[in-house]
């Protein structure tokens, strides 16, 4: 099931969604609706993006909407450096495989992709090419490739080779920026006994790593699965090769509806 196919089949039975909050899609039939999707990993913080929209509705507030440089360093890069324990160059591509392409082009042995909570024996600071999925809503049209500086600087003659980057409106760069640094205190925060309290509903339909819901249901069924779950008020990952996510800070009941009525396999 496409995402679009998804929406649409939230809009008929809900209606459409007129507040988002934390996990939380608020319709105006009055129906609260849990979701596990999270534009798939982008809202995982929450919807309301926390302080991020916050320091993007300044720089719109400056007029600051153009395409020039604003700054002489960039936010981003800034946050990316922190986040990855190393200084980094940063590039914008519009899908993780064309970012995955340009990374490998630096290097083919140390080129990974980043996700928060599973990736703890992964040595970030001596991976020379990461690529991330911005953690803020709003941000689906593309990846963002953390190049360690180094390397970035050794291979200058590579840079000629790489493919045409994605360009961001600066305001969504500063929104980006206090986003890495909001998951980077989310970091220190959230951790098993956030998760785990779900699982005797959850693992009989996903295997759970961390956060993130790996679907148990036959691919053949998922689709149904997907629909189902609508029908209790969650909304999951229309894509079964792509995870689904624990909705932190929601109470156990969210899952009733599930666990009254379970999906026959």
């Amino acid at each position: 099931m496409t995402e679009n196919e998804l929406y649409l089949e939230f809009y008929k039975r809900f209606g459409p969604v007129n507040r988002a909050k934390k996990c939380f899609l608020y319709t105006k039939k009055g129906i609260r609706v849990t979701d596990l999707f999270q534009e798939n990993g982008r809202a995982i913080l929450g919807w309301g993006g926390d302080s991020a929209f916050t320091h993007l509705k300044n720089f719109l507030n400056k007029g600051i909407t153009g395409g020039f440089i604003c700054e002489e360093h960039s936010k981003v890069e800034k946050a990316v450096s922190v986040l990855l324990n190393s200084k980094r160059k940063v590039l914008f591509y519009p899908t993780k495989m064309e970012a995955l392409k340009a990374g490998l082009l630096f290097s083919a042995n140390k080129t990974s992709v980043w996700k928060p909570w599973i990736q703890n024996d992964i040595d970030w600071e001596q991976t020379d090419s990461v690529v991330l999925a911005p953690p803020l809503p709003w941000t689906d049209n593309f990846y963002i490739l953390a190049i360690n500086e180094s390397i970035w600087n050794e291979k200058s003659e590579i840079q000629k080779l790489i493919p045409l980057q994605t360009k961001v409106a600066y305001p969504l760069q500063v929104g980006i920026a206090r986003s890495i640094y909001n998951l980077i205190d989310a970091l220190k925060t959230r951790k098993e006994t956030d998760w785990f309290i779900y699982d005797k509903v959850i693992t009989k339909y996903w295997q759970r790593k961390g956060p993130y819901l790996f679907p148990k249901i036959p691919q053949e069924k998922y689709d149904d699965f997907v629909l189902h779950c609508l029908d209790c008020n969650l909304l999951i990952n229309p894509d079964y090769n792509n995870a689904s996510i624990v909705p932190f800070g929601a109470d156990f009941g969210v899952f009733s509806n599930l666990k009254n009525h379970p999906f026959e396999v």
